[in-house]
């Protein structure tokens, strides 16, 4: 498998604050990864690294063979890493497909591009195409800031993969949630991704979610990765029992039938 991201010996201090050490991690094309861990644990942390928005202060990390350490995010973005947060950053007072019109716009354009009409023909009909790859084309002329949380959530997910990125991070996409629809929305969000063959990894404190949508688990613990597995062999090691979903979570799945 061609190897897509390759981060070695990451480090990220705040004075004497430890927030990331020796991270280690390589992620192969076409891998749906989940990055688990407590609050605090350094999982925002080192997404917040890949994707530029946060400098290093010591590794090494590669995406498709080139240096990106100390890049800044659009020129990350630009090389085919993109990401979504776990507070969805739309334009709250401009339309669903405005929103996305500007983030096409915005990956189709540089420089002086960018000065050129917002709107035409040939960009509308991709931005349909995308709205009803999502399954969010009903609220096309929705202003955002009305969406209900998990069409936001969508809108969100969406406009960051417009550029087709190579990679896609994305954090807690379904914090805020509710039980019933979670399933849904990861399903139409995975089933769009895979369609572009897009390498994904999300930070997800829902487990049910990790367990159905990943094959592989990064562990998070005090800023390092504590266990780096399949997520059948994660899920039931020991460390992350103790340190980051309890030994509760894992007597009620074993008791349903689960790994022991």
């Amino acid at each position: 498998m061609t190897v897509v991201l390759d981060v070695r010996d990451l480090q990220k201090t705040f004075g004497a604050v430890v927030a990331a050490k020796d991270i280690n991690v390589t992620v192969s094309e076409h891998e749906i990864i989940g990055i688990i861990g407590a609050n605090g644990a350094g999982k925002t942390t080192f997404v917040n690294m890949v994707t530029g928005f946060l400098k290093p202060t010591s590794g090494h990390i590669e995406f498709a063979g080139r240096n990106i350490m100390g890049l800044p995010p659009r020129t990350i973005t630009n090389l085919g890493i993109s990401r979504s947060f776990q507070v969805p950053q739309v334009f709250a007072s401009e339309s669903v497909f405005d929103n996305l019109m500007m983030a096409y716009a915005i990956a189709e354009e540089s420089g002086l591009g960018l000065l050129s009409p917002l709107y035409n023909d040939a960009r509308a009909v991709r931005v349909d195409n995308h709205l009803a790859r999502y399954q969010i084309a009903e609220y096309r002329d929705a202003t955002s800031s009305t969406l209900p949380q998990g069409i936001r959530k969508l809108l969100d997910i969406a406009m960051a993969a417009v550029s087709k990125p190579s990679l896609l991070m994305l954090d807690e996409p379904t914090s805020g949630i509710s039980v019933e629809e979670k399933f849904d929305l990861m399903d139409i969000i995975m089933d769009a991704l895979r369609q572009d063959q897009t390498t994904v990894l999300f930070i997800e404190h829902d487990m049910e979610i990790v367990e159905r949508y990943v094959s592989r688990v990064l562990a998070f613990y005090q800023g390092e990765i504590i266990c780096d597995a399949p997520v059948a062999e994660a899920l039931v090691d020991p460390g992350v029992r103790e340190f980051v979903i309890g030994e509760e979570y894992h007597r009620t799945r074993t008791g349903n039938g689960g790994q022991s």
